[in-house]
């Protein structure tokens, strides 16, 4: 079964905001196996909306609309909608006490006549009940095909479609069984990867497929299974994935599921009960932004410190002027200073730090552009590695970042 996500709103088109929503509904969709045939954005314009809705009838089963269903004249996606329909709005009188409760309770104004018209609803619809907020989602159906239309802001949308439009599809449909599981890999990048593995990749069942997932210094090897029969796919998966790590053992650090690397460091710091601090120069906290993307850091991340400056880097991690000074900023020995003053400022069982020039001048440092040195601590030893990532400076911060990881992972898995 397949999926088209519409997302209607001219901020999008314009760059003004960035398109989260469609990301969100396409992984939840997949969960249950649905497939998204494809992703549309379109202007607030009715014309341009109703062509969507009649191009997205003849390919999909399922549209999911976002957007538009404000109580300003812009938002058009109702009226619209009743048009494509022949349908006509009708006020839903759950939704206008829900709208007068959201204001009486939480806005604490009166409800203005603009709002009230938030609980307007075509006639035909089945309305999905918005918890947290005034526009209520819609689902319609029509010639065998599902529509259903949702509000634009993320929060409220993602309650909608866990809460009340995928336990509705559920109950409607049967959906095959979908298994993805994600290998990441350090070292290597997609070409060599993909030479090395050809052979595996041809001779792969019909039903299971291989995706190459590149990311500036990692690369993720994705294997999607899509049956009827949970138990083919899951023996089959195990199978193929047994025959695939031997040959990429040497670059191989671990799974990925539903998450990302940080957040999978996250899980084994706190299985293990360890805790990290970070101190960044060169990637001017974009290890530790990474880090606190993934609910519950708190309970591993101790702390971390951008010491971007020369200065900083004395002042707060108690580094002798004088390695700096012999050895210039962007070193080994200031790389290894920094991680270890971090620990010690902590009182952690990692620390990471980063020090480098990432450009696009050369700074307080002689190093080339591009060049950073990693650096691990741990209540036992310390170390770092340089690298040249890139003459692009966040090419080279990006590529930083990811190889921290890596390495932190490398000494976490040696526990």
């Amino acid at each position: 079964m397949n999926a088209e996500i519409i997302t209607i709103g001219d901020e999008i088109l314009i760059g003004q905001i960035i398109d989260t929503n469609s990301a969100f509904i396409g992984k939840e969709l997949n969960k249950i196996g649905v497939s998204v045939y494809q992703i549309t954005s379109v202007q607030d314009e009715k014309e341009h909306i109703l062509k969507s809705l009649k191009e997205a009838e003849e390919n999909v089963d399922i549209v999911i609309i976002t957007g538009g269903l404000g109580p300003t004249k812009d938002d058009i996606t109702k009226h619209t909608l009743c048009e494509y329909f022949d349908d006509t709005l009708v006020e839903n009188a759950e939704v206008l006490a829900h709208v007068e409760h959201i204001f009486n309770t939480y806005i604490k104004r009166p409800v203005l006549e603009s709002n009230k018209t938030q609980a307007l609803v075509p006639s035909k619809c089945k309305v999905l009940t918005n918890r947290f907020g005034t526009a209520p989602g819609m689902w319609l159906e029509k010639n065998g095909k599902v529509f259903v239309s949702l509000p634009g802001v993320p929060f409220e949308m993602k309650a909608l479609i866990t809460n009340e439009v995928i336990p509705e599809l559920r109950k409607r449909f049967k959906f095959p069984y979908i298994k993805h599981k994600t290998l990441l890999t350090y070292g290597l990048g997609e070409s060599v990867i993909a030479d090395r593995i050809e052979a595996f990749e041809n001779n792969l069942p019909d039903f299971i497929k291989l995706a190459y997932l590149p990311n500036l210094g990692r690369v993720r090897l994705r294997l999607s299974a899509k049956a009827m029969d949970r138990s083919v796919v899951e023996t089959e998966m195990k199978k193929q994935i047994d025959i695939l790590l031997p040959q990429i053992e040497d670059i191989f650090v671990g799974y990925e599921e539903d998450t990302s690397l940080e957040a999978l460091i996250g899980k084994q710091l706190t299985q293990l009960g360890k805790t990290v601090a970070i101190a960044e120069s060169c990637t001017g906290g974009s290890i530790v932004q990474a880090i606190t993307t993934s609910a519950g850091a708190s309970k591993y991340l101790k702390g971390s410190v951008v010491t971007y400056a020369t200065a900083s880097k004395v002042n707060v991690l108690n580094i002798s002027e004088a390695i700096i000074e012999k050895h210039s900023v962007v070193s080994e020995e200031v790389a290894k200073a920094m991680a270890k003053g971090v620990l010690e400022l902590y009182g952690t069982d990692y620390a990471i730090s980063t020090t480098g020039n990432a450009g696009p001048s050369k700074g307080d440092a002689d190093a080339e552009v591009g060049t950073v040195w990693i650096g691990i601590a741990t209540k036992k030893y310390v170390y770092a590695e340089v690298f040249n990532f890139s003459n692009q400076r966040e090419k080279t911060i990006r590529k930083a970042t990811n190889k921290a990881f890596q390495m932190l992972q490398k000494e976490i898995l040696k526990k």
